[in-house]
């Protein structure tokens, strides 16, 4: 599993939001409850420790399950999106042409 980390900044709707990025978790381990338990540790974290109001991430938009299983967590769809950074190794080596991101907004009770 990896998480890259929390960053705090103003949210989409103008109020104190965190940003959670590059979260995966081995296919091994997918279903099993540690990505669950990361994210869950995350949200309690940036609302308790930080003052969060909202959790944002971006996923790529062509991962249509993953962002079934986001939504299902709480997240909402916001159709802002942002280019997928190609050229840069750093989020990997691209196989198709057609990337974007789509940014997900949770809101924190």
């Amino acid at each position: 599993m990896c998480a890259s980390g929390l960053e705090r900044r103003e949210g989409p709707a103008g109020g104190s939001a965190a940003r959670f990025g590059m979260f995966a978790v081995s296919p091994a381990r997918q279903g099993a409850g540690p990505g669950r338990q990361v994210l869950a540790e995350a949200e309690r974290t940036v609302r308790t420790c930080r003052g969060a109001r909202e959790m944002c991430m971006t996923v790529i938009s062509a991962h249509e399950e993953l962002l079934a299983r986001y939504e299902r967590r709480g997240c909402t769809r916001t159709g802002r999106m942002s280019p997928f950074p190609y050229g840069d190794e750093r989020f990997g080596i691209p196989r198709r042409p057609d990337l974007r991101s789509e940014l997900l907004v949770k809101p924190l009770a």
